[in-house]
């Protein structure tokens, strides 16, 4: 049993862009793990000392990759966020109703999986007051 979701489209890993954005407190969907390759911590050379990465469908495929390759980053998750929270300052929250890709530890996969009830409880006047707490399932 995976520690973590597998990506929902097989078919599709390694073809999302490189570039994408991180944060948002709550996803959708898992679309693929990455491990980054650094060149200049070992990971062999392909293209003039750029970093690149390999995709892969689980958390254990791609540990397994980290760990037994010089060079490389632990794993991270691209995750579908169709809609989420932005926090551009501290304590400033905005609900943002449009899709992203955004790249993740896998840890914060221990956030709730958004339904339609996690962004509007999170913005409610009689949210609790470790709402945030609660978005990063620490409570």
């Amino acid at each position: 049993m995976s520690k973590y979701s597998a990506a929902k489209d097989p078919d599709l890993i390694g073809t999302y862009p490189a570039f994408v954005g991180s944060g948002g407190y709550v996803w959708d969907e898992v679309l693929e793990y990455r491990v980054w390759c650094h060149p200049h911590d070992g990971a062999p050379d392909f293209d003039d000392g750029d970093d690149y990465f390999y995709s892969f469908e689980t958390y254990e495929e791609a540990l397994a990759y980290s760990l037994a390759h010089a060079g490389t980053e632990a794993p991270l998750v691209l995750v579908l966020q169709e809609e989420y929270i932005d926090e551009p300052e501290p304590e400033k929250y905005i609900h943002i109703k449009e899709k992203r890709i955004a790249e993740w530890k896998p840890e914060f996969l221990s956030r709730p999986q958004r339904n339609e009830h996690t962004i509007p409880d999170f913005f409610s006047p009689h949210a609790l007051s470790n709402r945030l707490d609660i978005i990063r399932g620490l409570a």
